[in-house]
């Protein structure tokens, strides 16, 4: 099944979002779905809050990016009830754009690698390094899952800036690809 994907002005992007419990109804047909809207919508990560669900769940799909990171071949994940619990201080300022801002682009700073504690969708744990392309991706849908959306990071002037576009999206006025709600 594929989702329509939530569009800025909806406050479930704005929810701190709950843990998925161990017995959670259908988790695999949950994550497999995403990564059908994920793949329909041609992005690299999609949060839960994005579909309009609540729970603390993202997945990525760095694999568009093999030509510049050879390490993102075939790189796709589920992330649940992660926690982000290093992040190095040397930053790096990428141009992010967001499924639920489509339109929207702007230069975000964020770590260059992180430490994050997460489960997979069989519940097992890991405790793994993320760096480059994956760190900024998973970053970017970690905010979501904490209620934190892209242009949250931006300056406040670059903010400003774009409250038109961003009044425009709450409104409904915007034009996408992809299947929206």
């Amino acid at each position: 099944m594929i989702y329509p994907i939530v569009i800025y002005g909806d406050e479930v992007l704005r929810r701190h979002c709950e843990p998925v419990p161990a017995d959670f109804p259908d988790l695999r047909q949950l994550v497999a779905d995403m990564f059908l809207t994920l793949e329909e919508a041609e992005g690299v990560g999609l949060a839960a809050p994005q579909i309009g669900k609540d729970i603390r769940l993202f997945i990525v799909d760095c694999t568009p990016w093999a030509d510049e990171d050879p390490s993102c071949a075939d790189y796709k994940r589920a992330f649940i009830n992660a926690e982000i619990y290093a992040m190095s201080d040397e930053k790096k300022t990428y141009n992010e754009g967001c499924l639920s801002f489509p339109g929207i682009h702007a230069d975000v700073q964020r770590s260059l690698s992180i430490r994050m504690r997460y489960l997979d969708e069989e519940f097992k744990p890991h405790d793994e390094e993320f760096t480059g392309l994956k760190a900024w991706v998973i970053q970017h849908e970690y905010d979501h899952i904490e209620g934190t959306v892209f242009t949250d990071r931006i300056s406040p002037l670059r903010r400003n800036l774009l409250k038109g576009k961003l009044l425009n999206l709450a409104k409904g006025k915007y034009h996408c690809a992809y299947k929206t709600k």
